[in-house]
């Protein structure tokens, strides 16, 4: 029985929030917290007990013996949810979850795979409802919500779809150019209405953006990679949908974007362009669910985790989230070792004392009988080391000499050398369509090669991880497709069952009869997983293995690989895992290109210089009138009178003077030091190699500064151009006092 609702003041003092009982004028909290808004909490029929929660979801618990409830409340929130509870059958999903979310800030969602993520995603989204609980949303709040597998209308084409994120403008659009077919033949009364009523459709086009926003769907589309634009939504494969519906998104800046795996099947530039605009342009509250370690860095003001349908936030991105994590779990051991040692002090106690147990006694026996009931800290179900069945491997793994594949007439591979040593493990990289998978089919014997040849060692046994999970049978359990009818599982040196097999996957006894067809994209993959490396293998084909997986079961995938010096070839967009398991790069640059790099880095460097080189070429070649346009023409002839007349000046000087048409002798220091330039460029070679080295072992050194082993690198690499740039000023200038 409650006695209602009463109202709770904050304000600073001295960088704190001051919570006072406003009807009493009680002081019953200090909170580390700058954020505290007006807060509505029950008051129990016991006295004055309660609680504030905080703009950033930290709750706070703080006066009375007990607390029957929080219920809080923040008139500045997007969207607050209370208490929610889902289950699917007899699978509890999520249970008592609460989450609020401020405006303009961006959210990141973590759990294991399973935990409920997804579904609070769509609990909070609208597209379904919760068992019990509650959500509420700010006053006309425009959602939109980007699902996994997104749901087009199929007679549209991807150019409808993504004009449709403009909304009203496009309505307004749409009818002012019908009212301009109209105006055709009507009589003069029709067309002084049809003329207010376009009059009304300019002011709305101008009031939500003005008349270049169809220019902005075109280049959402270009820069999301949509490249069948006109192409029905049921001619579109899974990858294209999704690039459509995040176009779609993108372009409608809703109020709240709710974005589940939004980086599957995105490559590298794609991903980075959706970084940029949810970091600069996007305005509205974003929650997203990702495993992509640098996205939640680079764009997550604040990370959630479920964790044990528990909520806990945290402040900051990747890095601060792991942090803080490691703080709480220190924190819990903490906790758990003082109640251990509580308990058996107590424990002794009562042991040793039984004549001692009178009433007065009691209420410390009923305390110890409550910290021992307690329990230790919940703790997330962590992904057991993963393991990897090494078949016997001879002295060629691979060999790819003056390998060509073509596919539908498109040149997608032509002249590709590669060879494998036993520990190598190649990251591959490039746009969706450039030939990635084919390459895996050609190894696997599906794909016949254009020209050239690929020879497997006679004793490779290669495990596929495929990226449809299509072999994968959706209709059978876990078991079955794992491990149909074998008995107890080898691993490594040791023999375990079958259960615990599945058990190191995060499969416990009760989830292993579940259809495959039920489980979330996460668990699906999961099972691809410990299916490929129950049988042994030498040579592993990674065909996007993080698409779904969560942070977990990534790390110890990526442990793996690591540890054990397995050979794998891997597609992937994930840059974190990249920078962690790969010794070099296979990237895929187009019209049949492919380039073999040191490291992820040097591969990701190039790609962004290749843009800025094709555009310096296409302005090259172009006339000079067409490179310019007409606003530029009066600037570019004035350009050129100038540099006519100081060429003009510089032909009078060199004829007045017939030393100074004469270059520049190379002086004593220049000719020591063009004598030991190469020398320097050697070093300066050695150094860069050196660097790239150590951040490709960096992936096996628990605690490894990726991001100042880069710094190196790219240092490195800036010294080596700028000598061999001054080797090349130096030589120009010998030449010039030879001729």
């Amino acid at each position: 029985m409650r006695l209602g609702e009463a109202d709770f003041v904050a304000e600073e003092v001295k960088g704190r929030a001051e919570v006072t009982y406003a009807n009493h004028g009680v002081q019953v909290a200090y909170l580390d917290c700058v954020q505290l808004q007006r807060i509505h909490c029950p008051i129990s029929t016991s006295g004055c007990y309660c609680a504030a929660r905080a703009a950033d979801s930290h709750a706070f618990a703080i006066l009375g013996k007990h607390l029957e409830l929080i219920i809080y409340s923040n008139l500045m929130s997007v969207l607050i949810a209370e208490d929610l509870h889902r289950s699917f059958g007899a699978q509890v999903v999520l249970e008592g979850v609460s989450i609020l979310l401020q405006p303009g800030e961006r959210v990141g969602l973590l759990g294991i795979n399973g935990s409920g993520k997804s579904t609070l995603a769509k609990i909070l989204a609208g597209e379904i409802l919760p068992d019990s609980g509650e959500v509420r949303r700010a006053k006309n709040l425009r959602i939109s919500y980007f699902a996994q597998e997104p749901n087009l209308d199929p007679q549209k084409s991807g150019r409808e779809v993504v004009a449709e994120g403009l909304g009203p403008w496009k309505a307004a659009y749409e009818r002012h150019e019908s009212i301009s077919a109209e105006l055709t033949g009507a009589s003069e009364e029709a067309m002084q209405a049809l003329l207010a009523e376009q009059q009304e459709c300019v002011g709305t086009i101008e009031r939500l953006g003005g008349w270049e926003r169809m220019h902005q769907v075109e280049r959402c589309m270009e820069h999301m990679g949509v490249t069948r634009r006109d192409a029905l939504c049921s001619e579109l494969s899974g990858g294209e949908k999704r690039r459509v519906a995040l176009a779609r998104l993108l372009v409608s800046q809703p109020d709240l974007a709710i974005l589940d795996e939004p980086t599957n099947h995105l490559d590298v530039e794609t991903i980075r362009y959706l970084e940029e605009e949810l970091v600069n342009n996007f305005k509205g509250a974003l929650l997203f669910i990702t495993h992509d370690r640098y996205m939640l860095d680079r764009v997550a003001q604040r990370i959630v985790e479920i964790d044990r349908n528990e909520i806990y936030s945290y402040k900051g991105g990747w890095d601060a989230y792991l942090e803080a994590k490691a703080e709480r779990a220190a924190h819990d051991a903490r906790t758990e070792t003082n109640r251990q040692n509580f308990l058996r002090t107590e424990l002794e106690w009562l042991s040793r004392s039984p004549q001692a147990r009178t009433t007065k006694q009691k209420a410390r026996i009923k305390r110890v009988e409550g910290v021992r009931d307690q329990g230790g800290p919940k703790t997330n179900q962590a992904a057991s080391k993963l393991s990897i069945r090494e078949a016997r491997t001879g002295r060629t793994i691979i060999e790819i000499k003056g390998l060509g594949l073509e596919l539908g007439g498109k040149t997608l591979i032509e002249n590709l050398d590669l060879f494998l040593a036993k520990g190598d493990r190649v990251g591959v990289l490039g746009r969706n369509g450039a030939g990635k998978t084919s390459l895996f089919r050609a190894i696997l014997g599906q794909l016949e090669p254009t020209k050239g040849s690929i020879t497997l060692g006679e004793t490779m046994r290669v495990g596929y991880f495929e990226q449809a999970r299509a072999n994968l049978n959706p209709e059978e359990s876990i078991f079955e497709n794992v491990i149909g009818n074998r008995g107890d599982v080898q691993v490594g040196n040791e023999r375990i069952t079958n259960y615990a097999y599945l058990g190191r996957f995060q499969f416990d006894r009760k989830r292993v009869r579940d259809k495959v067809k039920l489980l979330s994209g996460g668990e699906r993959a999961r099972v691809a997983l410990a299916k490929m490396l129950i049988d042994p293998v030498n040579l592993l084909l990674l065909d996007e293995p993080t698409n779904d997986l969560d942070v977990v079961t990534l790390s110890s995938l990526e442990d793996m690989l690591v540890s054990t010096g397995a050979t794998a070839i891997v597609i992937t967009h994930d840059r974190y895992f990249l920078d962690r398991i790969a010794t070099s790069i296979l990237a895929f640059e187009g019209e049949g290109k492919v380039t073999r790099y040191a490291s992820a880095y040097q591969a990701l460097e190039a790609a962004k210089r290749r843009p800025k080189e094709e555009g310096k070429s296409s302005a090259a070649a172009k006339p000079p009138a067409a490179a310019k346009p007409a606003a530029k023409e009066s600037a570019a002839k004035e350009s050129a009178a100038k540099e006519s007349a100081a060429k003009e000046s510089a032909a009078k000087e060199s004829a007045a003077s017939p030393t100074a048409a004469r270059p520049a002798k190379l002086t004593y220091a220049e000719r020591i030091e063009l004598e030991g330039i190469l020398d320097r460029i050697s070093d300066c070679e050695t150094k860069v190699e050196g660097v790239e080295a150590e951040l490709a072992n960096a992936g096996s050194q628990a605690g490894a500064d990726f991001a100042e082993i880069g710094r190196r690198l790219h240092a490195a690499q800036a010294e080596l151009e700028a000598v061999v740039e001054r080797w090349e000023l130096l030589e120009a200038k010998q030449a010039g006092n030879s001729l």
